[in-house]
């Protein structure tokens, strides 16, 4: 998406209702914002083909499946040449356990979410995994006490 999409009222309503309950059906959807069944399918698609709207998906508790322990690691590369980053980049879009990647300014240079079952399980991620990756100069963690706030909704 290279332009911003020009949000209406219905279209803000509608992206808010999605972001607490995507599994709304278009009816119910459709009442809750005050429209159509028919208008708010169409404004479900557009939004869907700007790419405003991603793929449908069910949030996950970690500590349910027994990864109850979150890891911030930040990542400084040897290198900051393109092959470094886009080998870095590959490898770690294949790793399980991390669950979210950040390029980031200042004096690292990537910042990863990772969910662990505990600390045994976060070493055998970091030793044996993370950091035998060739492009990686050193690394930092930082271990979550508390989640205090997380949420996926964004404003609109």
């Amino acid at each position: 998406m290279n332009q911003t999409y020009q949000l209406d009222q219905i279209d803000r309503r509608i992206l808010q209702e999605l972001q607490v309950d995507a599994g709304l059906s278009n009816q119910d959807l459709a009442e809750r914002v005050g429209s159509s069944a028919a208008s708010c399918w169409r404004r479900v698609k557009a939004m869907q083909e700007a790419g405003v709207l991603g793929p449908a998906v069910r949030l996950v508790d970690p500590a349910a499946l027994g990864r109850g322990l979150d890891i911030f690691c930040e990542i400084r590369m040897k290198s900051q040449n393109r092959a470094n980053r886009a080998a870095f980049e590959a490898f770690i879009a294949a790793q399980e356990d991390v669950v979210a990647c950040y390029s980031i300014s200042g004096d690292w240079d990537y910042l990863l979410h990772i969910v662990a079952r505990d600390m045994a399980d976060y070493e055998k991620v970091l030793m044996q995994g993370i950091l035998n990756h060739d492009a990686i100069a050193n690394s930092s963690s930082k271990f979550v006490l508390r989640r205090i706030k997380h949420q996926t909704a964004l404003p609109v």
